[in-house]
C-alpha cells in the first residue's frame, strides 16, 4: 500500500488460469464441507433409533419380569417356633383331700348323741357319736353267761378226765372208759373256746355304738340327728353316711397329662398350684406318682401332685391349675394352625425352598394349643412355611414372598401369647381365593404401566 491512499481497497484476488490445481482443491474442500451435515444428521438419526430399540427392548423385558413376577403366587410365611424358656406346661387339677373317708355305723339302733357337727377338727379315736343299741347290749349278756356255763363244765371234765387217766396208770379203770372222759374233755374245751370268741364278737359289736374319728382331719359332712335309726345294712337296706372326714392338712391334686408330654414328667419333680381366687400366689408341691401308662380313651397319663396344706387355704374339692416346668429343648415346634393342608394322604405343610418353589412337607400333628398346633415330626425349625395355603397348591408352584403375616408372634412357647397371623387371601367355602391381597393388586399395576411405557416408546 503506498503512502496517502489509506482508503483505497485492497486488490481483488486473481483467477486462477485453467489448468491450475489450487481450483480443484477448492473444489474438493466445498464438497466436503456441504457432507458434515449429512453425516451429523445420519449419526443423529441412527442414535434415536438405537436409543428407541434399546428403549423398546427394556421395556418388553421389564414387562415380562413384571408379566413372571405377577404371575407368580403371592404368599405370606412364618417360621417354626421353639420355645427358648422352659415351658410352663399348665393343666386342670382336681384337688382332693390326702385322706377322705366316709363313717358308717357297724351295729344297728338309734343315735344316742353326736359330738362333731361339720367344720370341727377332730383327732384320731375321738368319740363323734354314740349309737343306743340294747339288742346287742342283751346278746352281749347271754354270751358272758354261756361263757360260764362252758368255763364249768369244761373245769369239770378236765378234773375227770384227770383221774380216769390216773386210775389207767394202776389199771383200775378200763383204757376205753378213760378214753370216753378226755374225749367229753375235749369237747368242753371246744365249746369253751366257741364261747369266748362269741363274747368277743359281741363286745367289738358293742363297741361300734361309739362312733370314732379314723384320722385326724376335718367332719365335712354330718348325715343323722338324735334319734335317727340306724341300719348297719344287716336288713338288707342300703347303709346311711354318718359323718364324713377328710384329713386336708395335705393335699392330692390330680391331673391328666397329654401323651405328648407323658414321659417328660416324673416322680419326684417339682411342680405348683395357681388358683383363679388368688392371682399371684403359688402353691409348691411334688409329684408323687404317675400312672405309668396312657388312657387309651383320653391318650393322657394320671398324674398325682403332693401338696401341703398346713394353714388350709386349699380346700379339698377345689379346682386348680397344675404348672409342670418342661425341659425348652424338649418342647415340639409350633405352626400357626391355619399353616397345615389336610390331604388325603396325610397333614401337610408349604414351605418355599431356595429356588422360590413350593415344597410340601408331611408332618405329624402334636398336641393342639388353640391358636398354635404342636407338630412332633417333619420339620426341622428352618423352613418358610405358607400361612393360609390354598387347597390347589401343589409341589413347584412359583411364589412370591410379600410380606410377615399381621399379628404374628416370634415367641410361640404360650399358645396363648400367640396370634393367629393374617391370612395373604380369603377362600370361599368351596376353597378357592376370592380375593387376592395387596401386593397381588400391586404387581398387576407395575405390569400396565410398563406396558404403557413400552407402547410409548
Amino acid at each position: 500500500m503506498q503512502p496517502g491512499h489509506a482508503d483505497a481497497p485492497p486488490p481483488s484476488p486473481q483467477p486462477h488460469p485453467p489448468g491450475d490445481p489450487h481450483d480443484g482443491h477448492d473444489r474438493h474442500d466445498g464438497r466436503k464441507k456441504r457432507r458434515w451435515p449429512l453425516v451429523l444428521a445420519a449419526l443423529v438419526v441412527i442414535a434415536l433409533a438405537a436409543q428407541g430399540i434399546w428403549s423398546r427392548h427394556n421395556a418388553h423385558a421389564a414387562l415380562e419380569r413384571e408379566a413372571v413376577r405377577a404371575s407368580a403366587l403371592s404368599v405370606q410365611v412364618v417360621t417354626p417356633q421353639r420355645s427358648t424358656r422352659a415351658l410352663d406346661l399348665v393343666l386342670p387339677g382336681n384337688v382332693q383331700a390326702f385322706l377322705d373317708t366316709p363313717i358308717y355305723a357297724r351295729t344297728n339302733g338309734y343315735l344316742r348323741k353326736w359330738y362333731a357337727d361339720i367344720g370341727a377338727h377332730v383327732k384320731a379315736g375321738q368319740l363323734l357319736a354314740e349309737i343306743d343299741a340294747p339288742e346287742v347290749d342283751d346278746q352281749l349278756r347271754a354270751a358272758r353267761a354261756d361263757l360260764a356255763n362252758a368255763e364249768a363244765n369244761y373245769a369239770l371234765a378236765k378234773t375227770t378226765a384227770d383221774r380216769w387217766t390216773q386210775m389207767l396208770q394202776t389199771r383200775s379203770v378200763a383204757k376205753q372208759d378213760a378214753d370216753e372222759k378226755v374225749g367229753d374233755m375235749l369237747a368242753k374245751k371246744a365249746t369253751l373256746d366257741a364261747a369266748r370268741f362269741n363274747v368277743s364278737r359281741l363286745s367289738q359289736l358293742q363297741s361300734y355304738e361309739k362312733v370314732m374319728a379314723p384320722f385326724d382331719g376335718i367332719v365335712t359332712a354330718r348325715n343323722v340327728d338324735v334319734g335317727a335309726l340306724i341300719d348297719a345294712g344287716s336288713s338288707g337296706g342300703q347303709q346311711k353316711e354318718l359323718f364324713h372326714v377328710a384329713q386336708a392338712d395335705r393335699l392330692r391334686v390330680y391331673a391328666n397329662v397329654p401323651q405328648a408330654y407323658a414321659q417328660q414328667i416324673r416322680p419326684n419333680q417339682h411342680a405348683y398350684l395357681t388358683l383363679n381366687e388368688t392371682q399371684g400366689k403359688r402353691y409348691p408341691g411334688v409329684v408323687a406318682r404317675t400312672a405309668g401308662a396312657v388312657d387309651p380313651q383320653q391318650r393322657t397319663m394320671l398324674v398325682e401332685v403332693d401338696v401341703d396344706n398346713p394353714n388350709g387355704d386349699l380346700l379339698p374339692g377345689a379346682y386348680a391349675q397344675v404348672h409342670f416346668a418342661l425341659d425348652g429343648n424338649a418342647t415340639p415346634l409350633t405352626l400357626p394352625g391355619n399353616a397345615f393342608l389336610f390331604r388325603p394322604d396325610g397333614v401337610k405343610v408349604a414351605t418355599v425352598g431356595a429356588d422360590e418353589r413350593v415344597r410340601l412337607v408331611e408332618v405329624t400333628l402334636g398336641t393342639d394349643f388353640g391358636t398354635r398346633v404342636a407338630v412332633a415330626a417333619g420339620l426341622n425349625g428352618n423352613e418358610r412355611v405358607i400361612v393360609n395355603p390354598q387347597d390347589s397348591i401343589v409341589d413347584g408352584t412359583p411364589v412370591r414372598i410379600v410380606g410377615k403375616p399381621a399379628g404374628a408372634h416370634d415367641a410361640a412357647g404360650s399358645a396363648a401369647n400367640a396370634a393367629a397371623p393374617a391370612s395373604a387371601a380369603s377362600h370361599d367355602a368351596a376353597g378357592s381365593a376370592v380375593a387376592p391381597g395387596p401386593a397381588v393388586a400391586a404387581s398387576g399395576a407395575a405390569a400396565r404401566a410398563a406396558s404403557s411405557a413400552a407402547t410409548a416408546s
